[in-house]
């Protein structure tokens, strides 16, 4: 982060000291207890970063930058600052407001219903009034006064917008200019770098012409963002746009032979529409954003965090301007293992790079039939029920006890630039998350059953592990990844044994929680810091913990929560083990990018603070009955 950002600035939301997020298409700063209301509403309403902790193109923390300094927040907070509100009691939240429900509420009023925005005088024809605000804004980008332009893009102005007369986009004005900022701004608003003018010349051209070559550069960065976030997630660089790579296809640490179901699925994937693939991709874009803000976010965190619910988002929230399939589709994702998901990232890259080159790709290693495995989280002997629909019910508050729905009030469009390709820009297919149960069935029943995990009271006997390339255990971490409310029945407790209800204190769950919180962000800085020689020792150090924690509990607890919790825990803290083993030299399971370890490392520790959060959540409410 820059130095400009002094300890004297303020929490946007509730005016609390030393905010360490921002929200970049809001041009505020955050502090975390309104961060974590912000992540509950998702991307489309708020797109946070943190500020230390999270790579920053210069040119995006510059303009957020500037945008708060120049008093961006009193966009969203207009009617506020009137007298008469202060009058009529509407007031912002402050520091010693609850999250809940007090700051949660002005958060949703102030950006999910734009209750405090300046308001257009109404007029018959909306349209128009959109049209006058694009032309404003088409003429404003080429000055450096963001919050003019903040302020036209909040109130309906389109970023893509094609003068009529002009022949050109805002962005082809601010890239003239070299306005790099106002494009940095247009873009976060889903202004697209691959647009042509009337004289088929793009914004990176007039870049180029004018000598603006920082700015054409960054314009082929935001032209790509999609799957260079997508490499960067798996690999940890990014193409050399510079001399002409534009795409970087990882590879993954091991192979598997392609069934004729594998084949057909690869053959799926390939014959989707563009628009189709690009939904597809953008979907996994955002799972790959809530991912690794969820790192972020367990590493800047002490124990209290894990304590407080509103802390943890578990899947993309809902996003009203998608539809229900595409919704429930997109929460599937949270549901991949590290190395599910990351088959799925790379197959997108393949793909991506042959619809716009034209070309056959071998850079994937083509285990497609890992692709989408996972979205059906039920037995086998459930896979044979075809009446049963392809998505789990959207989840709701009740479901989750989380904030994660978003208000259907609220149609205000926030974009970002996907990848473009030569025919459309690029980005998830909601029809291939629907994949048959069957595939998974037969798999299931064909595959070696192996043990490499040690048994556990909370965790599936031995002959239920499959133990994949990565060294986690698919089956088993498919099972472990029951949410409460999915109707799903965890099948560890045996029907003759009578299962304690006695549950253990909440102090004493809570103080393991913070052993293993504390041996999580010890093992995240060193995963920050490349430190990859410390990975062992952290981790058996968090396996120690975990297994003190599962011991504090009964053997067969009466809660399917609990029982589920504790299977997480602990098969995620084995996983955790056997991936950080990959790090040691002459492992056979050693992958050639340790970087990839790296992210499966993330993943773990992260399942690991989610299910000790979820156990003390549970014991809290529970003791308090």
């Amino acid at each position: 982060m820059s130095k400009r950002l002094r300890s004297s600035e303020v929490c946007a939301d509730c005016s609390g000291p030393d905010p360490s997020w921002a929200s970049v298409n809001r041009g505020t700063f955050l502090c975390d207890e309104c961060c974590s209301v912000h992540r509950s509403l998702g991307r489309h309403i708020s797109q946070v970063r943190h500020l230390k902790h999270t790579p920053w193109p210069p040119t995006l923390l510059q303009m957020v930058e500037t945008l708060y300094n120049n008093g961006a927040n009193s966009i969203w907070e207009h009617s506020l600052l009137d007298p008469a509100s202060i009058m009529s009691g509407r007031r912002k939240a402050n520091p010693q407001d609850k999250v809940h429900p007090n700051k949660a509420e002005f958060i949703r009023a102030k950006y999910q219903m734009l209750a405090f925005v300046h308001r257009l005088p109404c007029r018959d024809d909306d349209s128009v009034t959109a049209k006058d605000l694009s032309k404003q804004l088409h003429s404003s980008v080429r000055t450096g006064n963001l919050e003019t332009c903040l302020r036209l893009l909040s109130l309906g102005a389109q970023a893509n917008f094609f003068h009529p007369e002009k022949g050109n986009t805002p962005l082809h004005v601010a890239s003239k200019a070299g306005q790099i900022l106002q494009a940095e701004l247009l873009a976060v608003y889903g202004a697209d770098p691959g647009t042509q003018d009337s004289s088929g010349k793009t914004p990176v051209d007039y870049a180029r012409q004018g000598g603006h070559h920082e700015l054409a550069e960054r314009l082929v960065e935001i032209q790509y963002e999609l799957t260079d976030r997508l490499a960067f997630y798996l690999c940890g660089r990014k193409p050399d746009h510079k001399n002409g790579q534009h795409f970087i296809i990882p590879q993954m640490a091991d192979s598997l032979d392609l069934s004729e179901l594998a084949k057909a699925a690869k053959k799926k994937l390939q014959s989707l529409s563009n628009h189709l693939f690009e939904e597809l991709a953008m979907d996994v874009y955002d799972e790959v954003d809530r991912r690794e803000t969820d790192a972020v976010w367990l590493a800047t965190q002490n124990h209290s965090a894990l304590v407080t619910e509103t802390t943890v988002v578990p899947f993309l929230p809902v996003n009203p301007e998608y539809s229900s399939t595409r919704n429930q589709g997109r929460q599937k994702l949270a549901r991949f293992n590290a190395h599910e998901f990351a088959t799925l990232v790379i197959d997108i890259l393949s793909d991506a790079k042959r619809r716009q080159q034209g070309s056959s790709l071998s850079g994937s290693k083509d285990n497609v039939e890992l692709i989408l495995k996972t979205i059906n989280n039920q037995h086998s002997v459930e896979s044979q029920d075809n009446d049963q629909p392809d998505y789990d019910s959207v989840a709701s508050d009740e479901d989750t006890d989380l904030e994660t729905t978003a208000s259907k009030t609220n149609r205000q469009k926030i974009g970002r630039s996907a990848l473009v390709t030569s025919s459309s820009s690029l980005p998830s297919f909601p029809s291939t998350l629907s994949w048959s149960r069957d595939e998974s069935a037969r798999r299931a029943s064909r595959l070696e059953k192996q043990n490499s995990t040690p048994e556990s009271d909370y965790d599936n006997t031995p002959n239920d592990m499959e133990p994949d390339g990565m060294g986690s255990s698919r089956k088993g971490r498919q099972r472990s990844m029951v949410w409460p409310g999915d109707g799903l029945v965890p099948d560890t407790a045996e029907p003759h044994v009578a299962p304690s209800p006695t549950l253990p204190s909440t102090e004493d769950v809570i103080r393991k929680t913070e052993q293993i919180t504390k041996n999580i962000q010890e093992l995240l800085r060193a995963a920050q810091e490349n430190k990859h020689d410390s990975y062992i020792p952290c981790s058996e150090r968090i396996h120690v913990a975990v297994t003190e924690m599962a011991a504090l509990f009964p053997k067969k607890p009466k809660s399917d929560m609990v029982r589920t919790s504790l299977r997480l825990l602990t098969s995620s803290a084995y996983r955790l083990q056997s991936e950080c083993k990959k790090t040691l030299p002459g492992d056979p399971g050693s992958p050639t990018d340790v970087q990839l370890v790296t992210q499966q490392v993330i993943q773990c520790a992260y399942d690991i603070a989610k299910a000790a959060k979820q156990l003390v959540t549970i014991t809290t409410k529970e003791n308090n009955n």
